[in-house]
C-alpha cells in the first residue's frame, strides 16, 4: 500500500492521508483517538510490515545490462514502497567483461566511474518516477583519491542541477572486492577528505558508507576506519551501511557488536546506521538467540536507523526477487515496537534526515 502524506502537524499530532491502493482497501487505515482528536493511523495488525521506504536500491548493476529504470519503479509501486534512494554502482566491471556480478569474475578489476550516476539521472528525467519519490545519489567517489571527488560533484551539478541529494553507497572497506583489485582505502587517506566532506556539510547531504567492521577471523579488524572517519568529520551526516557487517563477518558476538554500535551512536549524534542487505536477516536476525540482542537495541536507537533492500537491478532479476528481498530485509522490523516501526518502516527517520515535507502516520493503538 502506498501513502500520500498530505497534511501533517507535529504540534497537533494529526495526519490526513490519501491512500493509493495496491491490493488493500481503505478500511485498512483506521481512526485512533489521541487527546480527543481523530488521527489516521497505520494498523500493524492488518497491514503489511514491509517498509514503505527503501533507502538502498542499486538501479544499475556492476556489469552487463540493467533492468529498465521504469521497471524498477514498478517493482517499488507494486510492493508499496513510496520513497527510494536511487544508487548506481560506483565501481564497475569493464564493459568487455561479460559479467553482471564481480564475484563471478574474480581477477577482473572494478574501477570507479561516473557512468551510472549519469545513467540514473537521465533515466529519471526521461522516464519519470510514477508515484514513487526518488532521491538520486552520487555513487562515483573514489575514496582513495579524494582530490577527484569535488570535481565529480561539480560535473553532476552542471549536467543535472539540483537533482542529487545523497552520496553513496561508497566503499571505504569492502573485503569482497579484494579479488577485483579494490583494497581497503588506506586509513591515512581519510584525512584528505576534508574538502568534499565540507561541501557535503554545506549542502546538508548525507553520505552512506560501506565499511566492513572485520571478518570472522578478526571481527574488529577495520573498526579503526569508521572510528577515524567519525572523529575527523563528526558534523557530517554519515550512514554506516549494513551495521558494518558483511558475508565476511557473519559470526560476531551480538553483545560485542552492539557495544560498538552504541558507543559510536552515543558519541556522534549525526551518525546513523542502515539495516539493508539480506545478509543481516540470513546470518543474524533470523536466529532467535541473536535477534533477542538486536531488537532491544533497535528499539532504543530507532531514530538512528534506516531500512533498505540493497537490491541490485541486473537484468537477470525480476519482481519476485525484489519482493523477496524487501520482505527479508523488513522482517526484523516486525519485531520492533510501534515507535521504532514508525521511525524505520514508515519513513520518519528518512523524512527528517532529508528535510522532506512528509510525516509518517502514527501507529494505531492495539488496546
Amino acid at each position: 500500500m502506498l501513502y500520500e502524506y498530505l497534511c501533517c502537524s507535529k504540534l497537533a499530532m494529526t495526519c490526513v492521508l490519501a491512500v493509493i491502493v495496491y491490493g488493500y482497501g481503505l478500511s485498512d487505515i483506521h481512526a485512533s483517538g489521541m487527546n480527543g482528536e481523530d488521527v489516521a493511523c497505520f494498523d500493524r495488525a492488518s497491514q503489511p510490515v514491509t517498509a514503505v521506504v527503501d533507502t538502498h536500491v542499486h538501479f544499475r548493476p556492476f556489469g552487463g545490462p540493467p533492468l529498465p529504470f521504469g521497471e524498477v519503479i514498478e517493482y517499488l509501486e507494486r510492493t508499496g514502497v513510496r520513497f527510494v534512494n536511487a544508487y548506481g554502482i560506483g565501481q564497475m566491471l569493464p564493459v568487455t567483461s561479460g559479467c553482471t556480478y564481480y564475484l563471478d569474475c574474480i581477477g577482473t578489476p572494478v574501477t570507479p566511474t561516473l557512468k551510472n550516476d549519469f545513467a540514473n539521472a537521465m533515466s529519471y528525467l526521461a522516464e519519470g518516477t510514477g508515484s514513487v519519490r526518488v532521491t538520486l545519489s552520487m555513487t562515483f567517489p573514489d575514496l582513495a583519491r579524494p582530490e577527484t571527488v569535488l570535481a565529480g560533484m561539480r560535473l553532476l551539478d552542471r549536467e543535472f542541477p539540483g537533482l542529487f541529494k545523497w552520496m553513496g553507497e561508497v566503499n571505504l572497506v569492502k573485503q569482497a572486492l579484494s579479488g577485483n583489485g579494490r583494497e581497503p582505502v588506506p586509513l591515512e587517506k581519510i584525512r584528505g577528505w576534508a574538502q568534499f566532506m565540507a561541501e557535503l556539510r554545506s549542502r546538508d547531504m548525507p553520505i552512506a558508507i560501506h565499511s566492513d567492521l572485520g571478518n570472522d577471523e578478526e571481527p574488529t579488524r577495520y573498526l579503526a576506519w569508521i572510528q577515524e572517519l567519525l572523529q575527523r568529520y563528526p558534523d557530517n551526516r554519515i550512514i554506516w551501511m549494513h551495521l558494518g557487517l558483511s558475508r565476511e563477518l557473519a559470526d560476531i558476538s551480538p553483545d560485542a557488536h552492539i557495544t560498538i554500535l552504541k558507543s559510536l551512536l552515543d558519541q556522534y549524534p549525526k551518525f546513523m546506521v542502515d539495516i539493508s542487505w539480506r545478509v543481516l536477516e540470513d546470518n543474524i536476525f533470523s536466529d532467535p538467540a541473536k535477534r533477542a540482542y538486536y531488537v532491544p537495541f533497535l528499539n532504543v536507537y530507532s531514530d538512528r536507523v534506516l531500512p533498505g533492500t540493497d537490491f541490485v537491478a541486473s537484468s537477470n532479476k525480476n519482481f519476485d526477487v525484489y519482493k523477496e528481498e524487501l520482505e527479508a530485509t523488513s522482517r526484523i522490523i516486525g519485531y520492533l515496537d510501534d515507535t521504532a516501526f514508525r521511525n524505520i518502516a514508515l519513513g520518519e527517520n528518512y523524512f527528517r534526515l532529508l528535510n522532506l515535507d512528509e510525516q509518517a502516520p502514527l501507529v494505531c493503538s492495539q488496546d
